[in-house]
C-alpha cells in the first residue's frame, strides 16, 4: 500500500525543486467547497511558505544550500524532456529553466470532474473520449513570465497546434487544437488562469472562479467530508473519490466473454472511498500525512492488509548500526480469495471449468493447493541494510514463515533446476538459488546465484552468502545487549506511531557515506553509458543527467538531512500512513 520511504524522499525533493523564493503564501484560486460535486480528484498547491518555515525547515535548506546548485540545474534541465518537442530546436537553458521554475512559487489547483452519469455510457463510444481535466493557477505577479513560457513550450512542438480565439461566458479564451484531435481551452480571468480540456469543464469551472457555481460542491460529497480531516493544512493536498476509477476501466470486446464490471463490483470497489492527505512543515520537518478511507468489513479490499503487529517479527534484527529498515504486512489468503471471487464472476458460467483447472495446475507445479501455499508465510516483508555506502549487494531481505519443512518443500518445487547446493547448520538451511542458468540432462550450468537462509520463523535473502552470515549472527545470545539497543531515534520515531502498524520504516540520513554513494553512482553510470551503443556502433558518453554526480558536495546532505521516518496502521476507518523527513 505504501510507497517506499526513498521514493517519499524523491517525491519531496521534486516539489521543492518547483519552488525557490521566499515569499508569503498565495491565496488557492479553488478551495473544495468552491469545486463541483462530480469532482473525481484534485491537487493543491499552496505556495512557497514564508521566509522564516523555509529556512527552518531541513529540506528546503537544503535545497536552497549554494553546494547544492549542480543538483538542482541537472533536475530542473531534465524535467524539459519530452516526445512531444522538436528535437530539433534549441532546447530551454538552465537557466530559463530556473526562471519557468518560479512559476510555482504562486498557488494552483489541477483536478478531473467527471462526465455527467447521463452521458457516461455515450462518453465511452464517443470520437472524443470525456476529458475533466482542469488547471487554475494564480499569476499574481507572473503575468509576463507566464505569457513568455507559455510561448515558449509552444513553439517548441514538433506540430504547433492551430490557435483560434473564441468567447466563453462573454469573454475571450484561446482554443488550441492538435493534429492528434486534442483540443486545449485557455483564458485568463482576473488574477487566474485557466485550462482545461473539455469546453464544459472549461466553462462550469470559470462559473465557479465568478461565484456563479450551478450545483452542489464537493465540500457537500459524503466521500470527502469522511476525508476532511486529512486536507486541512500544509502547502500541498490532494483528494480521489477511488468507485469511480471504474469510469477508466477498458471496455472488453464485444465478442470477449471477459466482463470488468462485474470483476469489479465482486472486488467491491464501491467500499473503499478515498485517497487523500497533505503534505505539511513542521519546523524542521517535511511530512506527509493520507489514508485510504472506507468500509474496512471483511470481504473488501482492506482484507488485503493485516491488522497490524505492536513489534513485527523482523524488528529485532534492527541494531545500532542500522542505515535503513522497512517493514510491511500484508494477508495473502485474503488475496487469493479476492483474486478468484473476482475471476469466477467475470468469466461465463460455461467456462467456470478453465478456472478450476487453472487452479489444478498451479497446485501441481507447485506441489500443493495454492492456499496451502500462501498460507506457509505470514505475510511480513522487511528489508534492512547496515551498509553506509547502501550497498545493495549488502542488503538482506526477510520474509516470515510459519513452516520451515514444508517452505523448503515449496523453495525445491519451485526453482526446481536452478537450485544450487544445500546445506543445514543447527536449525538453519542455507540454499542457493542460480539465477542465470540451471540443471540439465547434459549438465549443470548455473550462475549469478542469489542466496536463502530458511529457519523454522523466516527466510532471508541476499545477493551475498558473508552478507546473510552477518545478519544471521545477530539472533546470537552473544549479541543480545547490542541487538535490544535499537537506536535512539528510532525507538523516539517509533513512540510518535500507533502501537498496532501494518508497516514500519526507518534511516538514518546520518549513517549513509555520501562519498561512497556518489563513487558508486558515477560508476553505474559509466558502465550504463559504456553498455548503451550508439547507431554506429560506438558507446555513448557519459549522460548528462549524470553530470550534477561530479560536481555536487556530498557533506551537503550531512549538513541538513537526520533521518526519514513512517509508519502505516490499520484501524476501523481505513488504512493510514504518515511519512515524515528531518
Amino acid at each position: 500500500m505504501k510507497a517506499t520511504r526513498v521514493q517519499i524522499f524523491v517525491f519531496l525533493i521534486l516539489v521543492f525543486t518547483l519552488v525557490s523564493s521566499d515569499r508569503a503564501w498565495a491565496q488557492v484560486p479553488l478551495e473544495p467547497a468552491q469545486m463541483p460535486a462530480r469532482t473525481l480528484f484534485y491537487v493543491i498547491w499552496r505556495g512557497t511558505p514564508a521566509g522564516d518555515a523555509r529556512k527552518s525547515n531541513s529540506l528546503l535548506a537544503l535545497w536552497d544550500d549554494p553546494d547544492l546548485a549542480p543538483m538542482r540545474a541537472a533536475a530542473l534541465q531534465s524535467m524539459q524532456s519530452s516526445s512531444a518537442k522538436d528535437p530539433s530546436k534549441p532546447q530551454l537553458s538552465r537557466e530559463e529553466i530556473e526562471q519557468t521554475s518560479s512559476l510555482l512559487e504562486n498557488s494552483f489547483v489541477l483536478g478531473y470532474l467527471r462526465k455527467p452519469e447521463t452521458k457516461l455510457a455515450a462518453a465511452k463510444s464517443a470520437d472524443h473520449p470525456w476529458n475533466g481535466m482542469f488547471f487554475v493557477y494564480d499569476r499574481t505577479g507572473k503575468e509576463l513570465l507566464l505569457a513568455k513560457t507559455i510561448l515558449r513550450f509552444r513553439s517548441q512542438e514538433k506540430e504547433p497546434p492551430q490557435v483560434s480565439i473564441i468567447t466563453v461566458a462573454g469573454a475571450p479564451a484561446l482554443r488550441l487544437a492538435r493534429k492528434n484531435n486534442d483540443v486545449t481551452y485557455w483564458t485568463e480571468r482576473g488574477k487566474y488562469a485557466v485550462g482545461s480540456a473539455d469546453l464544459t469543464v472549461f466553462e462550469e469551472i470559470l462559473a465557479r472562479l465568478d461565484a456563479k457555481p450551478s450545483g452542489n460542491s464537493l465540500a457537500q460529497v459524503a466521500s470527502y467530508q469522511e476525508a476532511e480531516p486529512l486536507l486541512h493544512g500544509g502547502v500541498l493536498e490532494f483528494f480521489l473519490r477511488i468507485p469511480q476509477l471504474k469510469d477508466f476501466a477498458p471496455d472488453a470486446p464485444a465478442n470477449s466473454p471477459f466482463k470488468i464490471d462485474p470483476m469489479l463490483n465482486a472486488l467491491k470497489l464501491d467500499a473503499i472511498h478515498s485517497l487523500s492527505g497533505h503534505l505539511v512543515l513542521e519546523g524542521a520537518k517535511a511530512r506527509v500525512q493520507g489514508a485510504i478511507l472506507g468500509d474496512v468489513a471483511p470481504g473488501t479490499l482492506f482484507d488485503l492488509w493485516s491488522n497490524g503487529q505492536q513489534a513485527p517479527t523482523s524488528l529485532p534484527f534492527v541494531s545500532p548500526d542500522v542505515v535503513s529498515y522497512s517493514e510491511t504486512q500484508f494477508n495473502f489468503s485474503a488475496f487469493y480469495d479476492l483474486l478468484k471471487r473476482a475471476i469466477r464472476v467475470a468469466v461465463p458460467q460455461q467456462q467456470q471449468g478453465v478456472v478450476e483447472m487453472m487452479e489444478g495446475l498451479a497446485a501441481t507445479r507447485i506441489g500443493m493447493p495454492v492456499p496451502d501455499a500462501l498460507a506457509l508465510f505470514s505475510g511480513e516483508f522487511a528489508s534492512i541494510q547496515n551498509n553506509p555506502a547502501m550497498d545493495p549487494l549488502k542488503a538482506v531481505y526477510y520474509v516470515g514463515i510459519r513452516n520451515k519443512p514444508d517452505t523448503l518443500k515449496l523453495l525445491r518445487t519451485i526453482f526446481s533446476d536452478r537450485l544450487g547446493s544445500e546445506r543445514n547448520e543447527g536449525d538453519t538451511t542455507f540454499v542457493k538459488v542460480s539465477l542465470g542458468g540451471g540443471q540439465s540432462s547434459t549438465g549443470i550450468a548455473q550462475w549469478n546465484f542469489y542466496h536463502l537462509a530458511v529457519t523454522p520463523a523466516f527466510l532471508v535473502a541476499s545477493s551475498r552468502s558473508e552478507t546473510l552470515r552477518e545478519f544471521l549472527a545477530r539472533r546470537s545470545p552473544a549479541d543480545a545487549a547490542a541487538q535490544a539497543a535499537l537506536p535512539a531515534t528510532f525507538v523516539s520515531a517509533r513512540a510518535q506511531f500507533p502501537a498496532s502498524v501494518t508497516g514500519l520504516a526507518f534511516m538514518n540520513l546520518q549513517k549513509i557515506d555520501y562519498q561512497a554513494l556518489k563513487m558508486r553512482w558515477i560508476e553505474q553510470a559509466k558502465k550504463a553509458s559504456s553498455a548503451a551503443p550508439t547507431r554506429t556502433g560506438a558507446a555513448q558518453p557519459p549522460p548528462g543527467e549524470a553530470e550534477w554526480l561530479l560536481n555536487v558536495d556530498p557533506q551537503v546532505f550531512v549538513r541538513h538531512l537526520h533521518f526519514l521516518a513512517g509508519a502505516s496502521w490499520k484501524d476501523s476507518k481505513g488504512i493510514h500512513f504518515d511519512e515524515w523527513l528531518e
